[in-house]
């Protein structure tokens, strides 16, 4: 008696690892108040909510380390998370933090994986009197450039105007404290006057975004007329009300 075995395919792969690097924003601590950092964190958020919500975050306590001050890991994340914020990883820690972080399912990075602070917004003339957290650099208001196209996942912050000369995918984040230009098209998330300048504007060669706000007000993507799609249009704030008008 014989009996005839199906042959089978070569099993196609369900998955595969790929080298990447992606900007995640960085919480840099440098003092270990708890109450403080929960009523900083929430003032930073503040200025713009949009970019912050369900933003994944390292946060970074090398200083407080070096300064020798403890902090309770489990009430930091708590914090984070009351923030709207995802922590994804501790940097700078002891061992100590390392494995609390661990058993909070927060993996351990080290001074080599790749994190960003360059897109966090920063709060404007306003000196600080005491050690608060601190996730940007310290850069003066300019223009910034960006001449490649934005990929899906990335955020880009600009302390003055956004000029952007390539495609804003959709998924991406540009904020800018001024006016936003995109020579493209606009797919994604775009925030001007994210400081609350309700004279910055948004201008862009094809209007395909998810979300467009000036100074907090904002429409997304199903609030959008369809006779302001795909074309160059200018957006502008007037009494509270987002004006969207085609360029000519």
């Amino acid at each position: 008696m014989s009996t005839d075995f199906q042959k089978t395919p070569h099993a196609v792969p369900a998955l595969e690892f790929k080298s990447s690097s992606f900007s995640v924003p960085v919480l840099v601590l440098s003092g270990n108040d708890l109450t403080a950092i929960d009523h900083q964190l929430q003032k930073k958020i503040q200025l713009a909510p949009e970019f912050f919500k369900n933003s994944p975050i390292v946060f970074d306590v090398q200083d407080l380390n070096k300064q020798d001050l403890d902090i309770d890991i489990a009430e930091l994340t708590g914090i984070l998370y009351k923030a709207g914020l995802l922590p994804i990883g501790i940097r700078g820690g002891n061992e100590l933090q390392n494995n609390k972080a661990l058993e909070l399912l927060i993996p351990i990075y080290s001074q080599h994986h790749s994190v960003s602070t360059e897109s966090l917004p920063k709060e404007k003339n306003k000196p600080e009197t005491q050690k608060v957290p601190s996730a940007e650099p310290k850069t003066e208001s300019s223009t910034t450039l960006i001449t490649h196209p934005v990929r899906s996942g990335q955020r880009i912050y600009s302390t003055g105007d956004l000029i952007i000369l390539a495609q804003v995918s959709a998924g991406a984040e540009i904020l800018a404290e001024g006016n936003v230009h995109v020579y493209n098209t606009l797919r994604g998330r775009v925030l001007a006057g994210v400081l609350g300048n309700e004279e910055a504007r948004i201008f862009c060669s094809d209007l395909q975004a998810e979300l467009i706000s000036i100074a907090g007000n904002y429409k997304v993507s199903e609030d959008l007329n369809e006779s302001i799609r795909n074309k160059p249009v200018q957006v502008y704030l007037q009494e509270h009300t987002l004006i969207i008008k085609d360029i000519v």
